[in-house]
């Protein structure tokens, strides 16, 4: 009898070794068909191609596809911006390509702050917002360098107000004041108030004087400018000539009579405009 449990013992060792190897013979055998090796397919390249005819590129390959969207303002709507995995990728049969894909319709956000920035870091900002540089033109200004006004459809646009990605952005910059010349704005009988005006235009700087150091000047705002210096009109009847930043003496008085003004500054101010020097723009 103990042969016989011995004998047993021994046999089912041996059926048990023999399933484990036909098991693992098995599992080698099928193993081809299991992981479809030999069946591995190449990503093909959709990137820059419209989203309908990627999909059924791949699609057509017995791919999976999963698109994803976002907003490039110099790529055409709806073409592919990125795939994952690249082209060229060997993957199996059934692999999931993810596609991200331009909008069809740009998105609008914020318009953001680029009043006293730098012309270079005006630029970088619109382009992290996906905006776009439209024309730059020069304006003289002490502020060199430095964006004066942002426009969009040739309107100024506020920060904050609401503009789509892609839109083109104007911008002003200073020129700084430069060495260009102009004939001399004739203030001569204005009030302060209305030569201030005109004289900013100019970025001309003005220094006030009291004809009298005796009279009374109640009021200077409405105080009138009864001389000039640079005079509008030289002796040789004509036009002086005077640039950004330079200084302007104004000499005023509080209600002058018709014989408070020099007989031979002769260019009245009122009503006369020296047109203000554009300079060409920049683009």
């Amino acid at each position: 009898m103990e042969n016989s449990i011995k004998k047993s013992f021994w046999f089912n060792l041996l059926l048990v070794l023999l399933t484990f190897v036909l098991l693992y013979i098995c599992f080698f055998a099928t193993l081809h068909c299991v992981t479809k090796h030999g069946e591995e397919l190449v990503i093909p390249g959709v990137k820059g191609r419209n989203m309908n005819e990627a999909i059924t590129t791949l699609k057509n390959m017995h791919f999976e596809v999963f698109i994803d969207s976002t907003y490039e303002p110099d790529s055409k709507p709806l073409a592919v911006l990125k795939q994952v995995p690249d082209s060229g990728a060997v993957v199996k049969e059934g692999r999931t390509v993810f596609l991200t894909v331009n909008m069809l319709t740009p998105p609008h956000i914020p318009m953001p702050n680029l009043v006293n920035l730098s012309f270079r870091s005006a630029e970088m900002l619109l382009k992290n917002n996906k905006l776009l540089v439209g024309d730059t033109t020069y304006k003289p200004d002490v502020a060199a360098g430095a964006v004066l006004e942002q426009k969009y459809k040739g309107e100024e646009i506020k920060p904050g107000e609401m503009i789509s990605q892609g839109s083109k952005v104007s911008l002003v910059i200073g020129d700084g004041l430069g060495n260009t010349q102009f004939d001399v704005p004739a203030v001569t009988k204005m009030t302060v108030d209305e030569a201030l005006t005109i004289l900013a235009q100019y970025n001309v700087q003005p220094i006030i004087t009291a004809a009298d150091q005796m009279s009374q000047i109640t009021d200077t705002a409405s105080a009138v400018i009864i001389d000039q210096s640079p005079r509008a009109i030289n002796e040789a009847g004509m036009a002086n000539r005077i640039k950004q930043g330079d200084i302007i003496d104004l000499i005023i008085m509080q209600n002058p009579s018709p014989t408070d003004f020099p007989d031979n500054n002769t260019t009245p101010g009122s009503g006369v405009n020296t047109p203000i020097p554009k300079k060409e723009e920049k683009k």
